[in-house]
């Protein structure tokens, strides 16, 4: 018993010492910000802040291109995850940070023409997934005025 609980606290001390800085965000796995549950564009704005290194800016870039072709977008942070619709808990798109991609969701993505590459298991989803240096301006800006005429998302 006493190794098991040297062990115990030795594995508590690491703990301790993988926390970062007081203020900072917890960086998930694939470098995906932990940002507390919110609403509006404050909790969003935190997550985009937190996201590491060339993603930050992609962040700041997609919520500018969401926000001017959707005026009044609704925004939310769930899931440690920034959420985008045109009416309270109604989401059209999404986005997350994974290792060496961008993942944006729309939530009726078969509806979109065309139909966003990436697949899922939920039957309307389709992704995107924006690598470094490979971003479609113009096709995401395009599937995101179609996706905010759609019905949304309840969450």
């Amino acid at each position: 018993m006493a190794d098991e609980a040297s062990g115990k606290s030795a594995k508590a001390a690491r703990k301790t010492t993988d926390k970062p800085a007081a203020g900072e965000p917890v960086l998930l796995s694939g470098g995906n910000p932990q940002i507390a549950k919110g609403y509006g564009d404050a909790p969003v704005q935190a997550y985009i802040v937190a996201m590491p290194g060339w993603k930050s800016d992609l962040g700041r870039r997609l919520d500018a291109l969401i926000e001017r072709e959707v005026p009044g977008v609704r925004k939310a942070v769930k899931w440690n995850t920034p959420f985008y619709g045109v009416e309270d808990d109604v989401w059209f798109a999404a986005f997350h940070c994974f290792t060496k991609y961008v993942k944006v969701t729309f939530f009726r993505g078969t509806s979109l023409q065309p139909v966003p590459p990436g697949t899922s298991k939920h039957p309307e989803v389709r992704y995107l997934d924006i690598h470094e240096g490979r971003f479609d301006e113009a096709q995401f800006v395009d599937w995101v005025k179609q996706a905010s005429r759609l019905p949304g998302e309840r969450m």
